[in-house]
């Protein structure tokens, strides 16, 4: 991967963004793309970003550019502090899905919104030392309102002053590069999509030729009801949605292949079949994927794909929309585990699927 790109994937996942609270890495992300290729960048009121590649040529007067936007989202999950007792601990609600098995022992970042608290807020999720737990029974996975955090606060006075209740954190892992090909981050999921737009946006720009427009999206509050998506949809109303986001690696162990499919890491993007993918686009991009010779999973989608593109198919009338995911071990876990090649794959892809279009596209079927 590129010096530059893979600097900025990094940034981006090191940058705390939970759902609800996206604003610096979404600063990040503009920052970026601004400097490579965007013609136009904004925002909306809560946050959704977006970045303007024109088409080369204007088009008639009056008339609406044809718009592909490259759309990944920019939250991931985390905790929201939800009650302070007597003795300082705290105890949280969940911003998206969180296995409380996979949590305990973990140090937390959060956010104070209280005056004068300038630096983040470290805490630890109470892990209660084996030797003092009670083991007479069978052993229990505790509910996530039943752990605590430890902030090192003596009493409910001490911890109240230096954090509110709403606050957000997410967990102090750092990504990580396990070898020159795989990374591992807490957010994977999915700033790996914003990064592919942003990506994408820097690939279109190199072509002097470009027949279409093309927006980089960043979307907020994905894991919380594809919340962002759905305002981009209803704002942006494009021609044409090209998503991404994570999917499942099952090239691990304990998964059933009959169940979940068998996809491997480094083998290749995945792409959605069925549902809310399009099948006109779905077969643009699995030849666009054929001519720059890049190997795609083809996965089974019957139903909710559980991403952006289920809010964005089902606005103005029904948006044209292209599922491609990277494909990840552990997901929603602080080790989630990717190959550089399928994220970088996602990018060309996309970037292919622009560059071949002429504008004049009618991605509906002929009946």
């Amino acid at each position: 991967m590129r010096t530059e790109s893979l600097s900025f994937l990094r940034t981006l996942l090191d940058t705390p963004s939970p759902s609800g609270f996206e604003r610096d890495g979404q600063r990040r992300w503009l920052d970026y793309v601004r400097a490579n290729g965007a013609t136009r960048t904004w925002n909306d009121a809560y946050g959704n970003c977006f970045a303007e590649l024109a088409p080369s040529a204007a088009p008639a007067a009056g008339a609406r550019p044809f718009t592909v936007a490259i759309c990944g989202h920019a939250d991931e999950i985390g905790l929201m502090v939800n009650h302070v007792d007597s003795n300082g601990f705290v105890y949280c609600k969940q911003i998206g899905g969180i296995d409380p098995a996979s949590i305990v022992g973990k140090r937390l970042l959060l956010r104070s919104s209280v005056p004068g608290v300038t630096e983040p807020v470290i805490g630890l999720i109470g892990a209660t030392a084996i030797h003092l737990q009670d083991r007479s029974g069978d052993p229990k996975v505790r509910k996530l309102h039943e752990l605590f955090v430890d902030i090192g606060a003596k009493d409910e006075a001490a911890a109240r002053a230096r954090l509110n209740i709403g606050d957000p954190g997410t967990f102090l892992d750092s990504s990580m590069m396990l070898s020159d090909e795989l990374i591992v981050a807490r957010a994977l999921d999915n700033r790996i999509g914003t990064w592919v737009a942003a990506e994408a946006l820097r690939l279109c720009a190199q072509h002097a030729e470009r027949h279409v427009r093309v927006v980089a999206v960043s979307t907020v509050q994905e894991e919380v009801g594809l919340h962002g998506a759905q305002m981009v949809a209803e704002s942006l109303r494009p021609d044409v949605a090209l998503v991404t986001d994570v999917g499942h690696a099952t090239d691990s162990p304990g998964i059933t292949h009959a169940q979940h499919g068998h996809f491997k890491m480094g083998a290749g993007p995945k792409i959605a079949i069925g549902s809310a993918m399009q099948p006109e686009v779905v077969e643009r991009l699995l030849k666009t994927a054929e001519r720059l010779t890049i190997p795609l999973q083809r996965g089974a989608v019957p139903g909710s794909s559980g991403t952006d593109t289920d809010s964005i198919f089902l606005a103005a009338g029904g948006i044209p929309c292209g599922l491609v995911s990277f494909p990840i071990r552990y997901m929603h876990t602080t080790v989630e585990m990717g190959h550089l090649r399928d994220l970088e794959q996602i990018a060309q892809v996309f970037a292919g699927f622009c560059e071949g279009l002429t504008g004049h596209e009618r991605f509906a079927p002929t009946l």
